[in-house]
């Protein structure tokens, strides 16, 4: 791999010097639980302590102890993106427009919290050896990339490893991360092979895996007299932890989505800073740095609009990415976009104008509002990052079809969708097509995982070329066994049929038992194909939601959301719909509720499910879910990102019906009671 594509090498299976309140420093193998919680409670470290750095400040600030020493100012990546001005513009440089009189200039500072995927199933994986070979066994998305890594941590050959991915309780890409399964792949050859199991507690899979990041926006905007943005300036800190994890990317991805969505007429600025901490490190968590982005870039636009006296919805729709947008640094480029079609659904849906003027200028303790986010969202990760997957099908006797990835069902309905996109390229009903549920990368094809919403974009032109390629394998030897030529017959609902008539000629059932048994010449039907993609396109969506605030007692209680996305061609509608109210359920949390809290020390205070305030059924308001369907040319089936989009733009749309309720600004998440008590007291709203 290119170094620049190489994971940050800076952790260790075991690790001799702490860099966080519950480092691993020691592993015990014990025949039982019982035991092993025996053994850890003889071992004694002696600790020489250092105050923790626990903000990017502090880690930062001249004279700091370097977390890790080849980073001596702690600072993991910087990146310093600006698009070229304009040469009959003027101006020299984005600083030179957000200094001009002529345009009404904008400066605020937005943050988001670190907060936990809460994924039912906690981090858990086994290994064992067998002839030779470690077997690991993962509640992983991401195994052939196991494999990779567990053979770089103990330097022996990729192919003397073997992950197996049976289904898992979900992940929202805290599994898109190796966790330990390389420390139980090493403790297996410690003894003997045996099988070695590590399941994390709660408590661990808050401490000792992935969280989404908190990352701090400074911005800066010009925007003309007639409501187009012409120069922004971003400056993001992402709290990166103790270890680098997916390192600067996460940051990287949210100044790439804050510049794409509203296209700067001049010119952008963008920095961004990843910095070591004495915390737990982040790492994935589903919309990867976007919903950071989001609530700083929408909530801008409501502050920007409430400033300057604009209208957020057409300030809004005069500034969205067009159609045909290509980024200047990336070449993503906008293939199709609903993302009006999208606004107009939901503001038609939720009565905006109407209640936008209804409750302006309310006065009382009780109040209510509506707001608004916009969205976008790039599908995979090329050209950043390689983008590649393989697909197998094989004919069964019975003359059904075996469908055979290495991308991983992680609760998300994949293995649904991939049916549905194998019998439509071969023309099969999804009953006769039966898939592989877990993966073995001994025997499944090669594909890098879920994550990057990815698997029905680059996975599923992985299916449809080899659907077409199997389909035309069958034909061949249908025109051999009829001796007539492929080109007059088809697949159609699983059985041979004229290609102009559409009569039955030959049901697959008698082909397979003729390719399979035959004396004259037998065949096993088989085709795998590779699809690197070297293409993108962005998803859209916005949503809309509608609260009532009680001021006295700081209290957000949403009444409705309604979630409209633009997610191209929807291969399973009820699927999709199941996807955006799962989603919508994380950036409910994610506004109201969720935070990791920390001591002094850096010591983790609500690592449960009893004291971390994830949202239950008894805390949503009503929820719906409506689509914009396009057809993006560049997709296999006409299909987009919609795995993360669902989570961007709850919570934006919740502050800001917050804003519009009561004429306060709160620029940090989540908006809890005692955050907003203070900040209506600074207001004037309380007495």
């Amino acid at each position: 791999m290119e170094a620049a594509h190489q994971d940050v090498s800076d952790r260790r299976l075991l690790t001799d010097r702490i860099r966080y309140y519950g480092d691993d420093v020691a592993a015990v193998v014990a025949e039982d639980e019982v035991s092993a919680q025996r053994a850890l409670k003889a071992i004694r470290v002696e600790y020489e302590e250092y105050e923790p750095l626990l903000t990017p400040e502090a880690a930062m600030a001249p004279g700091a102890r370097a977390v890790h020493d080849e980073c001596p100012d702690n600072i993991l990546r910087h990146m310093d993106l600006r698009t070229p001005m304009p040469p009959e513009s003027g101006f020299q440089s984005v600083e030179d427009v957000l200094a001009c009189d002529s345009y009404f200039q904008f400066e605020g500072r937005y943050a988001t919290q670190m907060v936990q995927h809460c994924h039912i199933e906690p981090a858990v994986s086994y290994a064992y050896m067998e002839g030779g070979r470690i077997v690991v066994v993962s509640s992983t998305q991401i195994p052939h990339i196991v494999r990779r890594v567990c053979g770089q941590a103990l330097g022996i050959p990729w192919g003397d490893i073997r992950v197996i991915k049976p289904y898992i309780g979900g992940g929202f890409g805290n599994k898109q991360e190796v966790l330990y399964e390389p420390l139980n792949a090493f403790l297996t050859r410690a003894v003997g092979g045996r099988c070695v199991k590590l399941e994390l507690t709660r408590e661990e899979v808050f401490e000792n895996t992935r969280s989404r990041h908190a990352i701090s926006f400074d911005v800066k905007a010009a925007v003309d007299k007639d409501g187009t943005i012409m120069a922004r300036w971003c400056r993001a800190v992402s709290t990166q932890g103790s270890y680098a994890s997916h390192g600067n990317a996460i940051v990287a991805n949210a100044i790439t989505a804050f510049r794409q969505l509203y296209p700067d007429r001049l010119g952008h600025h963008s920095e961004a800073y990843t910095v070591y901490t004495n915390l737990p490190a982040p790492g994935a968590m589903r919309g990867y740095g976007i919903p950071q982005a989001n609530f700083a870039v929408e909530c801008m636009m409501d502050d920007m609009a409430l400033k300057f006296g604009l209208d957020p919805y057409r300030f809004r729709l005069q500034n969205l990415m067009p159609l045909g947008y290509v980024d200047p640094f990336n070449g993503i480029t906008c293939h199709s976009t609903g993302l009006r079609e999208c606004m107009e659904k939901g503001r038609a849906f939720i009565h905006w104008d109407e209640l936008r003027e209804k409750y302006e200028n309310q006065t009382g303790p009780v109040r209510r509002g509506v707001g608004m986010a916009v969205f976008s969202y790039k599908t995979g990760v090329w050209p950043i990052s390689l983008e590649t997957a393989s697909a197998r099908m094989v004919l069964n006797q019975d003359g059904s079809v075996q469908l055979q990835l290495g991308a991983t069902e992680i609760g998300q309905g994949g293995d649904t969708v991939f049916t549905q996109m194998a019998a439509e390229s071969i023309g099969f009903p999804s009953a006769r097509v039966h898939i592989v549920s877990f993966q073995d990368t001994d025997t499944a094809p090669f594909d890098t995982g879920a994550y990057a919403s990815r698997q029905t974009y680059v996975t599923g032109m992985a299916i449809k070329q080899t659907g077409e390629a199997f389909k035309r394998k069958l034909l061949d030897y249908a025109s051999e066994l009829l001796e007539r030529p492929a080109e007059e017959l088809d697949v159609r609902d699983g059985e041979i049929v004229d290609a102009g008539t559409g009569a039955l000629v030959l049901t697959l059932h008698d082909l397979a038992q003729e390719a399979f048994y035959s004396f004259r010449h037998s065949v096993h039907i088989a085709a795998e194909t590779t699809h690197q993609c070297r293409d993108n396109t962005f998803a859209f969506g916005c949503c809309f939601a509608e609260v009532e605030v009680d001021v006295p007692l700081g209290k957000v209680k949403v009444l409705r959301i309604v979630n409209v996305h633009d997610s191209g061609r929807l291969i399973n509608p009820q699927l999709a719909e199941a996807q955006v109210h799962g989603g919508m359920s994380m950036g409910l949390g994610y506004a109201l509720s969720e935070e990791m809290k920390f001591d002094g020390k850096g010591r983790l205070l609500n690592g449960n499910l009893l004291d971390y305030k994830l949202p239950t059924a008894m805390d949503h308001p009503e929820l719906t879910a409506l689509f914009v369907e396009t057809e993006d040319p560049s997709a296999p089936f006409g299909n987009k990102a919609l795995g993360e989009p669902p989570a961007i733009p709850v919570a934006p749309a919740v502050r800001n019906a917050l804003l519009h309720a009561t004429g306060v600004a709160v620029n940090t998440l989540p908006l809890s009671p005692q955050k907003l008590v203070e900040a209506f007291a600074r207001a004037g709203l309380l007495s």
